[in-house]
């Protein structure tokens, strides 16, 4: 008896094991995990009333998605993100963006090919690869976490399925230009590839940043995949509600993927998702000054530590990730920072961050005084250990 040897080269997920480590030393306050600090709208709520509503709803639904809700997202995209849904692009309703990438990657790659990610990753994305016994081809970002579309073109190969680009981005919170963008969506169209872009982060922009769909881009349907999440912006992280806008002659390989995992999205996470868009964007934009002014207060305690901690600009998600002067591996240094200091934040090598110490900040989940709390340890903590 053995485990599978293709499991055994998948990462282990850090965001468990860094619970485990906050569970050993109670007190820890926890900057890890990326989950906002408030609930979902009330007419999310109200709408479970009209899945209890009716005994057919208890049945399996389709696979890709209920109509009313496919109905709200068509609007939503065509509104906010200038996606028009045609007869060459569909939309799936997945069980969150995680399910979405994995269909996207099962539907376009075959065992052995490449799918370039850009460093800092986010985990999941390299995990899926792996797990499908793909290889991730790692291209780095620049000093500032940008997307330097040279060096992606001159990753792929023959065996290249797809790009993926994360913005705003998990982990570094860097948001991606609409230029760079749409040089890496047209190189993709070049070379016969796909774009997957990861927009579970849209509505967190800060400081006249603006987030940009390469999906709206005029031709790029053919070769485009678009994700989105409402774990964060409407608070609905355990409801593991998202969606994908598709190329048409993809639906058949996503149909059979989401229909043998999952038959179809939790159809009373899908009433409860179109009530929280019925009340819409600003839901969540209505928050934005609260992270705004959890930002600058992170911002304001790093000044003190420039000398042994660097974060470049940040203009949204929720995060930073930060570059620690020292010669400590950055799983090493988590578990320091949660042992002597009680708080907790994300080792870099999740990410892919291998050529120094990094750590990502996540400032969504606690309200201003418990973050001001956490990163008052973390200050010290890192001056303690480098003593820069």
């Amino acid at each position: 008896m053995r485990d599978s040897r293709r499991l055994q080269n998948v990462q282990p997920p850090i965001i468990p094991i860094v619970g485990d480590l906050i569970r050993q030393h109670p007190g820890t306050i926890s900057l890890g995990q990326g989950v906002v600090h408030y609930g979902p709208p009330q007419q999310a709520i109200d709408y479970i009333k009209h899945f209890l509503g009716d005994p057919d709803n208890h049945k399996y639904k389709p696979v890709s998605g209920i109509p009313a809700l496919v109905e709200v997202i068509t609007e939503k995209l065509r509104r906010e993100n200038a996606i028009a849904v045609t007869p060459n692009s569909r939309i799936v309703v997945t069980a969150g963006a995680n399910m979405g990438f994995v269909n996207a990657l099962l539907a376009v790659a075959d065992p052995g090919d490449e799918i370039i990610l850009l460093a800092p990753y986010y985990f999941n994305h390299e995990m899926a690869i792996t797990m499908a016994s793909c290889r991730a081809v790692i291209v780095p970002t620049d000093e500032n976490y940008q997307l330097q579309p040279a060096r992606i073109e001159a990753a792929i190969t023959k065996n290249t399925r797809a790009v993926v680009t994360i913005s705003p981005n998990n982990p570094s919170g860097a948001v991606y230009s609409e230029e760079s963008l749409r040089a890496v969506n047209e190189i993709c169209r070049r070379h016969d590839i796909y774009h997957i872009n990861d927009e579970a982060y849209e509505y967190f922009t800060y400081d006249g940043a603006r987030h940009f769909s390469p999906g709206s881009i005029e031709g790029s349907a053919p070769h485009t995949v678009s994700l989105f999440s409402l774990s964060k912006a409407y608070g609905f992280a355990s409801w593991r509600i998202g969606y994908m806008v598709i190329p048409e002659h993809l639906y058949p390989a996503v149909s059979k993927i989401q229909d043998t995992i999952l038959i179809c999205p939790p159809v009373i996470s899908q009433f409860a998702a179109l009530g929280a868009m019925k009340a819409g964007a600003d839901y969540c934009l209505k928050t934005l000054h609260s992270f705004e002014e959890v930002r600058a207060l992170i911002l304001s305690e790093f000044e003190a530590i420039r000398s042994i901690s660097m974060i470049p600009r940040a203009d949204g998600a929720f995060y930073f990730l930060t570059k620690v002067h020292t010669e400590m591996g950055s799983m090493a240094l988590a578990e320091i920072l949660i042992r002597n200091h009680g708080i907790a934040v994300i080792p870099g090598i999740a990410f892919g961050m291998t050529d120094g110490c990094y750590l990502r900040i996540s400032y969504g989940a606690l309200q201003k005084d418990s973050v001001a709390e956490g990163i008052g340890r973390l200050v010290r903590g890192l001056k303690e250990i480098v003593k820069g």
